[in-house]
């Protein structure tokens, strides 16, 4: 009887992570929800105060959510302040999501405090995203947040102090309906030396001119739409070409042309240079029944040597005159070949689409998948006829794989 109950011993469950270091056991304590990194202080004596080595405050969408369930969302302020009282190492990376619920209970105040304490912690990474209701009016500290590498704002208003002079530090910036009260906006991400990545989503309201965002040089993915920027209602070929021209480290491209028309005669409109780190390109809301618009898409990606990966959703609705393609037999001939991997097509079965894929499967020797979805569902008979269409295309490459979902 003594032997099994040694035997058993041996086998009995270990409390390896207790013994692991400090550093390693932040590591996986950051990686759970926020609400499960605390509670195991309930573990045991040991645990008691684990959690407040986290380095990673996650204030997010489920966080709250398990409030509510918990019924203590009217504490969600001394929650968030408690916690971050309680860290007691630095304090990478916070991100807090506002609830048009909660926001009744919080005040810019409390904000503007939490941000004051994670200056301090020499946070590296804030995300501040709130829904509906009023703006978020972002806190003065912080700007005083100058160890920041990564920022994303939503739904908020701006207004940097007169004292602020950049994040020498901010490598991306992501910005979804932000309104900048006192015009700064280009001054503001001017001052940002480092930036790689900049998105500029929906409803900025600000007056960003092309010319400001060609100055990044640093920069290697941009995220827009042409019709938040600037006004630009009426764009041409050739202002596309000169902003991505002018990033010459530019390796992601997702441009929107929402509510954007090209000027007329523009087709055919050569690219004067090439874009060599181009690696990954996505089109969005482009009228292709345009002649000018299915031109500068063309042009892009012809020159583009070295684009693995392409995404186009054209714009659909307008009931206009198609233009004609200008994607022809005699293009391929004069064409350099490309490196495309990977495209994702969105369709709605015209002719201009059906140019531009041709051109996209004859002059891409290494593509792996083409997916091709409809619009919308589309009627049997047209379905048939654009995938007979399709079989008789040519390929340049012996594997790819037509994906029609």
């Amino acid at each position: 009887m003594e032997l099994i109950t040694h035997k058993a011993s041996n086998f009995a469950p270990q409390d390896v992570i207790s013994k692991m270091p400090d550093n390693v056991v932040t590591h996986i304590l950051d990686r759970l929800p926020l609400q499960d990194a605390v509670r195991t202080s309930i573990l045991s004596r040991n645990w008691r105060l684990k959690w407040t080595t986290l380095s990673q405050l996650v204030f997010d969408k489920n966080f709250f959510e398990y409030l509510l369930k918990t019924k203590s969302e009217n504490n969600y302020e001394k929650i968030i302040s408690r916690i971050l009282l309680n860290i007691r190492g630095v304090i990478t990376k916070f991100v807090l999501y506002i609830e048009e619920q909660s926001y009744a209970i919080l005040d810019d105040e409390d904000v503007n405090h939490w941000m004051l304490c994670l200056s301090r912690k020499g946070v590296k990474d804030i995300s501040l995203c709130k829904e509906n209701g009023p703006r978020l009016w972002l806190p003065t500290h912080l700007f005083s947040c100058l160890e920041l590498k990564h920022l994303k704002l939503n739904y908020c208003d701006f207004d940097p102090p007169s004292s602020f002079n950049g994040f020498p530090n901010l490598l991306s910036l992501e910005l979804h309906i932000v309104r900048f009260e006192s015009g700064k906006f280009v001054e503001f991400f001017t001052q940002c030396p480092v930036l790689e990545t900049l998105t500029m989503g929906f409803s900025i309201a600000s007056n960003v001119k092309l010319a400001e965002i060609a100055k990044l040089a640093n920069l290697k993915k941009l995220s827009f739409c042409f019709g938040n920027l600037d006004k630009r209602l009426i764009i041409s070929s050739g202002v596309v070409f000169e902003l991505v021209g002018s990033l010459p480290k530019l390796e992601e491209l997702e441009m929107e042309f929402l509510w954007c028309e090209f000027i007329k005669d523009d087709a055919k409109k050569r690219c004067p240079t090439t874009f060599p780190c181009l690696k990954t390109l996505e089109i969005s809301t482009m009228d292709l029944e345009n002649g000018g618009m299915l031109s500068c898409a063309f042009e892009i990606i012809r020159s583009s040597p070295n684009l693995q990966t392409l995404k186009i959703i054209p714009s659909f609705g307008d009931e206009g005159i198609p233009t004609p393609s200008v994607c022809s037999l005699e293009d391929y001939k004069t064409t350099r070949l490309l490196q495309l991997r990977s495209v994702e097509f969105t369709h709605s079965c015209t002719e201009n689409e059906l140019r531009l894929i041709e051109y996209l499967l004859a002059c891409s020797p290494f593509l792996e998948k083409i997916v091709i979805h409809p619009f919308c569902a589309l009627q049997p008979d047209d379905e048939l006829r654009f995938a007979t269409e399709l079989l008789k295309l040519h390929r340049a490459s012996p594997v790819v794989d037509i994906d029609l979902n």
